[in-house]
């Protein structure tokens, strides 16, 4: 037990350690913004009181290890900041700009999951065949196209020429899940690039696995194809794919933002741009610190799932 016990010990660890990297970083990459903000925020003719009054508000006067102190502290109480540009908390924002991008994420993930297993087994069985050369080149395709490029095409098919879809969320709002037409597309262009990476991994490993000498001897004993596929091939396919999953969904973190550009939704990362583009840099902060925790907690999770599936590999690693 003292192997799996110092490996979750390991991990959690790092955990930490990877969550104050991210505070750190995110607090340094804000300060090396070109610029002054304070300059950028009064306006397009600054008046030098106004500009001292928005550094003082910023606490740009003050030392930058006196700012990160204070900004950490608040952190560890919950407390993500005030925005500069409508004085409401970093909070509200999350609060109100969450559903739309969770659904999203949602959809994505609860769609993702049967696909790439389901597709990446399907070539697996029939590998150097040619449902597996189709299912290799359509996802080798579908994966070089970059997701804005995806989008437009999409937007450009379905919804300008064909007429069947939105092309963008305007005039739906929040509520989007009374609204399935609008998320379409979007969901889509989220999936798209994943699926074909889970795929591929999945195929390898589910190859890799029933090539395996134990597989050789279930066959031997008389064993079901059926069985040895799903039972004995499969869990070992799932170790790598779980950690798959995981950097799945933080890309989607950073997907949604051109995702959500594009078809106009009023996400976290419309609220992301939105706030960079008006130099709102508690904002900025405080959704780039909850992006990189999510990051953070998901490879933990990760990795403890594979750990539990190959824990030998877990361990080596």
């Amino acid at each position: 037990m003292s192997g799996p016990r110092s490996f979750v010990a390991r991990r959690l660890l790092l955990g930490v350690a990877q969550t104050v990297a991210v505070v750190l970083l995110v607090f340094a990459l804000t300060e090396a913004l070109p610029g002054d903000a304070a300059v950028a925020l009064a306006g397009d003719q600054p008046d030098p009181a106004r500009i001292a009054a928005i550094r003082e508000a910023m606490r740009l006067d003050r030392p930058a290890w006196e700012r990160l102190a204070d900004w950490t502290a608040g952190l560890l109480h919950g407390d993500l900041g005030t925005s500069l540009v409508s004085g409401r908390p970093v909070s509200l924002y999350l609060a109100d700009a969450f559903g739309p991008t969770l659904l999203l994420a949602s959809l994505t993930v609860l769609l993702l999951v049967p696909a790439g297993f389901g597709l990446g087994v399907l070539a697996a069985r029939h590998a150097g065949r040619p449902v597996d050369r189709l299912i290799s080149s359509v996802t080798l395709a579908v994966y070089a196209v970059p997701e804005f490029a995806l989008g437009v095409l999409l937007v450009t098919v379905f919804a300008l020429r064909l007429g069947w879809l939105p092309p963008t969320a305007v005039g739906y709002g929040t509520d989007l899940a009374a609204h399935p037409a609008a998320l379409v597309l979007p969901v889509l262009v989220l999936l798209s690039r994943p699926v074909c990476s889970l795929v591929r991994l999945v195929r390898a490993g589910m190859i890799d696995a029933l090539a395996s000498p134990y597989v050789a001897q279930a066959r031997r004993y008389g064993v079901s194809g059926a069985r040895i596929r799903y039972t004995h091939a499969l869990p070992n396919a799932l170790a790598p794919a779980a950690q798959q999953l995981a950097r799945t969904v933080d890309w989607l973190l950073c997907g949604v933002v051109v995702v959500e550009a594009l078809f106009v939704i009023p996400g976290l990362g419309t609220v992301l741009l939105g706030a960079v583009a008006e130099r709102d840099v508690p904002v900025v902060q405080g959704l780039a610190v909850v992006f990189g925790v999510v990051t953070v907690v998901l490879n933990l999770g990760a990795d403890l799932v594979a750990h539990r599936l190959a824990p030998r590999a877990g361990v080596a690693a």
